[in-house]
């Protein structure tokens, strides 16, 4: 019993790698038949405007069919529904094969990715992620040319912001200049102011006589013996 038990463990591990085989013998097989395209990685759409996606394939077998997937945060991947504002098709041109998908007035939650499963092959597409964005409201809403005039005003500013300090400081340079030169000959208009000559000359004699040793008084009693003129003061 137990030899019966063990062989018939066996046949059924046998049997599960000969089936694991044969399934990977056709995917492999299929693979060889699909060749992938390279997708769009991403695309942005504003709200409530269309989007186009496509899913790129060469394929000998005309019966193979993309049907397109949604994977989202919330769900894995599932189909996505048609409807008069989603619809599928496809195209073949230069013998590729392009699955189509059609959105039209997108809405914020169809943001996803979405992938072609390329039915009897287990093939998904790399697929194209979906960003659906809605734009930011205009606080004041100018036109181009009142946008340029704003420019321009504003350059000007700024020119005259630099220009005006720069000539405002050069005049003032300027004139503390022509005061320090006004202050300097005045000070030496002022060192000769007053000065008489006759009193220059008065003084020089005075200064003269006392170097020679002839001053206006001399000492009368160690000079009694001696006739002293003197002169009066």
């Amino acid at each position: 019993m137990k030899i019966i038990f063990l062989g018939g463990y066996f046949i059924h591990k046998m049997a599960t790698i000969h089936i694991f085989i044969i399934c990977s013998m056709a995917v492999a097989f299929a693979s060889a038949e699909v060749t992938l395209e390279v997708d769009r990685p991403w695309l942005r759409v504003q709200l409530f405007h269309t989007a186009f996606l496509d899913c790129c394939y060469r394929t000998d077998k005309p019966s193979i069919q993309a049907t397109w997937h949604r994977h989202d945060s919330t769900r894995g991947p599932h189909p996505v529904n048609m409807s008069d504002a989603v619809m599928a098709g496809d195209r073949i041109r230069y013998g590729i094969t392009c699955g189509t998908l059609t959105l039209t007035s997108v809405q914020i939650n169809d943001s996803g990715l979405y992938r072609c499963w390329l039915n009897g092959t287990g093939i998904f597409t790399h697929g194209t992620y979906l960003q659906v964005y809605e734009p930011l409201d205009k606080t004041i809403n100018l036109s181009e040319k009142a946008k340029n005039d704003i420019l321009i005003a504003e350059g000007m500013l700024l020119f005259l912001c630099i220009i005006v300090p720069s000539v405002t400081l050069l005049l003032k340079s300027k004139k503390l200049h022509v005061l320090q030169k006004t202050m300097t000959k005045r000070e030496v208009e002022n060192i000769y102011q007053g000065l008489n000559l006759e009193d220059c000359c008065a003084m020089y004699d005075q200064i003269d006589r006392s170097k020679v040793g002839v001053g206006p008084y001399q000492d009368v009693l160690n000079n009694v013996d001696e006739e002293v003129q003197l002169e009066n003061p």
